[in-house]
């Protein structure tokens, strides 16, 4: 399946059905009065956000969804029905924008909450409301009143506790596959994840915890180079980061400049999110040149006022501790940030 997180669609309530005029013709009441009904409220556009869905794939290809219009009232007393409500389920993280002003409309971050995002028409009243003491046959009604239409743009920023940062080939598909059932792509050349992966992380019955690998982001992020631009939204809601540096045969990388590199598109993105709680890991610590540089980078990340830990996710050496970790720095923690209100350029 294809990782969609934008979508835009037009969303079209249902209008209100007319009320009736009518009069009753029974025998032998030949003046029985009015008995026009009343016509049926237009159905509403709902979305109710559910944790079985993790992309907008669905809405993809649906440019408009429309709920049922009211039925128009009926003699003898008869209300129309009531239009059917359109209900669209979207996963937990997206948020609903005005597509013309940019308003932040919802922000579906609760599993089964339904809203209203698009409200259907008043049904008209038939003229069996309009019977007065002096005006016994009156001849009107009302008409339904037009639903609610607008366009909406939709985007899907991922919940999750932990958000894995780093340069391609890091090791951060390894890792997620290591201490989690997602079971991302792996391969050995650059942008090998093209879609954030979701993983659950079981320490216990009651001990869990949400990591998400946010793929694509290089030195150029912030300003749209690579995927970055694309899955930075997706760090937004983590609570913390963490930062997955290696060594690299590219004499272009380093893993202390790749940090700095990252944590500058982070400023530039979104203050916000450099200064977010996070952990520096180096990875690949099976190999022998990882084991020799690591005290030199631990130095001078701790100049920077980070401590380094270090791992290796095909053997599990250090996993325990770097989770370890995590869960006390997700402890310290606990409230999930809020993500920014404007939809991105």
């Amino acid at each position: 399946m294809h990782f969609v997180d934008e979508v835009e669609i037009e969303l079209i309530a249902g209008d209100g059905g007319d009320g009736c005029v009518a009069f009753r013709r029974e025998k032998f009441r030949p003046l029985g009065g009015p008995s026009g009904g009343d016509g049926g409220d237009g159905g509403d556009v709902i979305f109710v956000a559910t944790t079985r869905l993790g992309t907008l794939m669905d809405l993809r290809y649906r440019r408009k969804v429309a709920a049922e219009r009211g039925e128009h009232g009926r003699g003898k007393d008869q209300y129309g029905k009531a239009g059917a409500d359109a209900v669209i389920e979207v996963p937990v993280g997206t948020q609903v924008y005005d597509a013309e002003t940019g308003e932040l409309l919802f922000d579906f971050d609760e599993a089964e909450r339904p809203e209203v995002v698009a409200h259907g028409g008043q049904g008209g009243r038939g003229n069996i409301h309009f019977a007065t003491p002096t005006e016994r046959a009156p001849r009107k009604a009302e008409r339904g009143t037009p639903g609610e239409r607008r366009d909406v743009r939709l985007e899907l920023k991922l919940l999750a506790d932990v958000g894995l940062l780093g340069f391609p080939n890091v090791g951060k598909s390894t890792l997620i596959a290591r201490i989690s059932r997602a079971r991302p792509k792996i391969a050995d050349y650059p942008f090998t994840t093209l879609t954030p992966n979701l993983g659950v992380v079981h320490r216990d019955v009651d001990r869990t915890f949400v990591v998400a690998d946010i793929p694509g982001l290089i030195e150029g992020a912030a300003e749209g180079l690579g995927l970055g631009h694309r899955f930075l939204k997706h760090v937004e809601r983590c609570r913390a980061l963490l930062h997955i540096v290696a060594l690299d045969p590219d004499p272009e990388r380093e893993p202390l400049r790749d940090f700095d590199a990252l944590n500058g598109e982070l400023e530039r993105f979104d203050p916000e999110l450099a200064a977010r709680p996070m952990l520096v890991a180096l990875s690949k610590r099976d190999l022998p040149e990882t084991r020799e540089a690591e005290d030199a980078l631990r130095e001078q990340l701790r100049e920077r006022g980070h401590e380094l830990l270090v791992f290796s996710a095909a053997t599990n050496d250090g996993v325990e501790p770097l989770l370890d970790a995590l869960e006390r720095l997700l402890a310290e923690h606990p409230d999930r940030p809020a993500p920014r209100s404007e939809p991105l350029e």
